[in-house]
C-alpha cells in the first residue's frame, strides 16, 4: 500500500516558489518595452523642410499621413500614390471615416509646389479636419 505525508499535500507553500515578484518584473518590463517602441509611420521618401525651433514631435500610429511630392503624382495617403486631386480627396475621405477621429500629419517635400500644400490645407478646413501635424526636420546649425 502507497502511504503519502499528509502535511506535504495539505501544505499550501509546498515546494513550488512564490512567482509573483517573477511576474511583477515581467509585467514593468514589459510596459516599458511598451511604452519606448518606436512605431515606424507610413509615409513615402521625401526631403522635409527644415526649421530652427525644437519641438517635440510624436506621431500617433493610429494617424493617416498625406505626402505632397514634387512630381507627378503629387499626392499619396499612408505611402500610397493617388493619382489625382480628385480621386486624392474621395480616399482621404474614406480613409479618414474608416478611423475614429485620427490626426493627421502632412510631409511635403521641401520643393513642391505652395499651390499644393494651400489646396491641401483649404481641403482639410472645409472638411473639418483639425488635428493636424506638419513634419519637419530640425536645421543642423554649422559649428564655427
Amino acid at each position: 500500500m502507497i502511504h503519502t505525508n499528509q502535511s506535504l499535500v495539505s501544505d499550501p507553500q509546498g515546494s513550488a516558489p512564490d512567482l509573483t515578484p517573477l511576474l511583477d518584473i515581467i509585467f514593468i518590463v514589459l510596459v516599458f518595452l511598451l511604452l519606448t517602441a518606436t512605431i515606424k509611420l507610413q509615409s513615402m521618401e521625401v526631403t522635409l523642410p527644415t526649421s530652427d525651433l525644437e519641438a517635440v514631435v510624436e506621431v500617433n500610429k493610429e494617424a493617416v499621413t498625406i505626402n505632397i511630392l514634387e512630381k507627378e503624382p503629387h499626392w499619396a495617403i499612408d505611402g500610397k500614390s493617388v493619382e489625382s486631386w480628385e480621386s486624392f480627396k474621395t480616399t482621404l475621405i474614406q480613409t479618414i471615416s474608416d478611423k475614429e477621429e485620427p490626426p493627421v500629419v502632412i510631409a511635403a517635400d521641401k520643393t513642391a509646389e505652395i499651390q499644393h500644400i494651400v489646396d491641401l490645407l483649404t481641403f482639410l478646413q472645409e472638411q473639418n479636419i483639425s488635428a493636424t501635424q506638419l513634419l519637419i526636420d530640425r536645421k543642423e546649425v554649422a559649428q564655427e
